[in-house]
């Protein structure tokens, strides 16, 4: 029974995370509920994160949405955060690790409120050495956060993609790419170090494959205005769960 609960969180969350954000707030309590210790949980979360963005940037490419070059550029440093922040998730203990998950999901919750995505706008940018530096940076600091926990590391790179001028449309899909390569990296990671329970994580992947090939479709039909207003409306369900959790 929780096996098909687990299964159609995965859809729910990994439609959100394509949208927008936020999905790993939902499936790794649900992990850690069915008896995963909680590091086992986050590591069996991004196998499921990981199946859903390899066919949700798939299904971005098709509709030619999907900027490749830049997705590439921002992917590098923020898989060279994630591999540390993976690294650090596997050796705390699990008291630690719920502890800074909370702090962690505090600190979410009043960037979730702040609503940094916002401002995005389409509109040509020129990248100066010292935007370059400073994306380069930003997006390092996101791969660690995401290699640590995952959850809510869509709202920070589409915080990120404020920076670049891209629309919430084309955003979600670079996002969605910098995801999966930074999650290959600290799968792997996860898996060298015994912390993803295969059987639920490919219940879970499934059901993440499912949410996040709707919300591919959703996204390019609906367009920006569409998903800024799913934007918001996920960042106030996130950060009142958060607040009152």
């Amino acid at each position: 029974m929780l096996e098909i609960l687990l299964f159609i969180v995965g859809v729910v969350s990994g439609f959100i995370n394509v949208l927008a954000g936020g999905g790993s707030f939902l499936t790794i309590p649900l992990l850690i509920f069915m008896g995963l210790p909680p590091t086992v949980a986050n590591g069996t979360n991004r196998l499921g994160v990981f199946l859903q963005s390899l066919f949700a940037v798939r299904k971005f490419h098709q509709y030619k949405v999907f900027n490749a070059k830049f997705a590439l550029a921002v992917s590098i440093p923020a898989t060279m955060g994630a591999i540390f922040g993976a690294y650090l998730a596997t050796i705390i203990s699990d008291a630690a690790f719920k502890k800074y998950l909370a702090i962690i999901m505090i600190v979410i919750t009043f960037i979730s409120i702040l609503n940094p995505v916002k401002n995005i706008q389409s509109k040509d940018m020129e990248y100066s050495f010292k935007r370059k530096v400073v994306l380069f940076l930003v997006f390092f600091l996101i791969g660690i956060y995401g290699g640590f926990v995952q959850a809510g590391v869509g709202f920070l790179i589409l915080a990120g993609i404020t920076l670049t001028g891209f629309n919430l449309v084309e955003g979600n899909a670079i996002k969605t790419f910098v995801i999966m390569v930074f999650t290959i990296f600290a799968l792997i990671i996860f898996i060298a170090n015994n912390k993803v329970d295969f059987v639920l994580g490919l219940i879970l992947g499934v059901g993440n494959i499912i949410g996040a090939l709707l919300g591919t479709k959703v996204t390019v039909e609906k367009g920006h205005n569409f998903i800024q207003k799913v934007v918001i409306v996920c960042i106030i369900i996130f950060a009142i769960k958060l607040l009152v959790s």
